[in-house]
């Protein structure tokens, strides 16, 4: 969501198919951040907050395309919302899902390219699922909320390693250079995943309800999300450090 040629065969040993569940303490710290954060925040706003308080705080940190429509003045929220609303939740249902896609996916991707630069991954997928949404319904009314557009952008990121995994380490790392377009459409386990994922999202978007949640699942934001991590990843990779 094929190994390159020439790669010996006991390099091959230490890779893996598919990225399996971390042990929950074994997951990266800016992992576990991004998680503490999700999960704050929506605890606070179930049991802290009053409806009318919540409210508030979903009009200015929630994305909502109609704000830019021109009919509102700018504020500091405009600018800022295309980021926070990745960390807000429209239910337990929702948060929890995509925590455990977010431990599953995020955490081989934060040990390959390190806590800063995943940091920085996590906002600009976030971005780029806000802006596709935005492009498809400028004038929306309904707020977009949910981590699930950065997630998205993470299983594009392992679709472009073919879900390779490293543990050498005795952490889970994506392994091996990033796949050129034409290796990814070449490995069988990417192509059947990119299907799959595109199959679920199509009849998400037609169900369009979080089971036991009365949110919409913005499909559009889960592609913007994932085109920004299949095609930028290599922006956030390491560069080689030179030999001294």
């Amino acid at each position: 969501m094929n190994e390159p040629d020439g790669m010996a065969e006991d390099d091959e040993t230490k890779f893996e198919a598919a990225p399996r569940r971390e042990p929950v303490f074994n997951l990266p710290a800016v992992v576990l951040a991004v998680m503490g954060l999700c999960i704050g925040i929506h605890l606070v706003r179930t049991y802290v907050l009053t409806p009318d308080q919540d409210f508030e705080v979903l009009v200015r940190t929630a994305f909502v395309p109609i704000r830019y429509s021109g009919q509102y003045e700018i504020d500091v929220w405009a600018f800022t919302s295309p980021f926070t609303y990745a960390l807000l939740h429209g239910g337990f249902a929702h948060l929890i899902i995509n925590m455990v896609w977010l431990a599953a996916f995020g955490s081989p991707l934060a040990n390959r390219i390190g806590a800063l630069r995943f940091a920085v991954f996590f906002a600009v997928t976030g971005l780029a699922a806000a802006a596709l949404f935005y492009v498809i319904h400028p004038l929306g009314q309904a707020p977009l909320v949910g981590a699930s557009g950065s997630i998205s952008g993470m299983m594009g990121a392992a679709a472009r390693f073919a879900f390779r995994i490293d543990r050498s380490s005795g952490r889970a790392a994506f392994a091996g250079a990033p796949l050129p377009m034409r290796d990814v459409l070449r490995s069988r386990g990417a192509m059947t995943f990119l299907a799959v994922w595109m199959v679920v999202n199509l009849a998400t978007g037609l169900i369009g309800v979080v089971p036991g949640e009365e949110s919409q699942i913005a499909w559009e934001a889960h592609i913007g999300g994932f085109a920004a991590g299949f095609f930028g990843l290599r922006l956030f990779e390491k560069k080689p450090r030179p030999f001294a």
